[in-house]
């Protein structure tokens, strides 16, 4: 359904070491790169994510409302990466733990320009 999603940055080489710093924990690479912007995907044709300088030139902002779920593979790993963005510069959102009725676990944080990201390890059973 989603072929990519980008946020805005003010910093390129900032917000890569960032998110490589996430995305390798997750087994995920930059798939390509230019001097406005960086692509990470699992694969090629895969979902991807991207950051860009925007390309209106204006100044980026983080939406209002607007949140990237990133999948973790387990509970585990929701902590390892809240924590591991914490190190890189994030701030909490919302520490680890259940929700939606306990069967979710989910962490959230805002990136070094305030875009707001969930560790999500989900349990879509019931």
């Amino acid at each position: 359904m989603i072929a990519y999603q980008t946020v805005g940055v003010t910093d390129l080489e900032r917000a890569g070491k960032f998110y490589d710093g996430l995305f390798s924990e997750m087994g995920s690479g930059r798939l390509m790169q230019n001097e406005r912007m960086i692509i990470w995907a699992n694969t090629p044709g895969a979902p991807m994510f991207g950051v860009c300088l925007p390309f209106d030139g204006e100044t980026c902002s983080a939406g209002n409302g607007t949140m990237t779920a990133l999948s973790a593979k387990t509970p585990a790993q929701v902590s390892e990466l809240f924590l591991k963005a914490l190190n890189m510069g994030a701030k909490s959102e919302g520490e680890p733990g259940p929700r939606a009725g306990g069967s979710n676990v989910m962490a959230y944080v805002r990136d070094p320009d305030g875009n707001k990201l969930a560790f999500a390890c989900l349990n879509m059973s019931g």
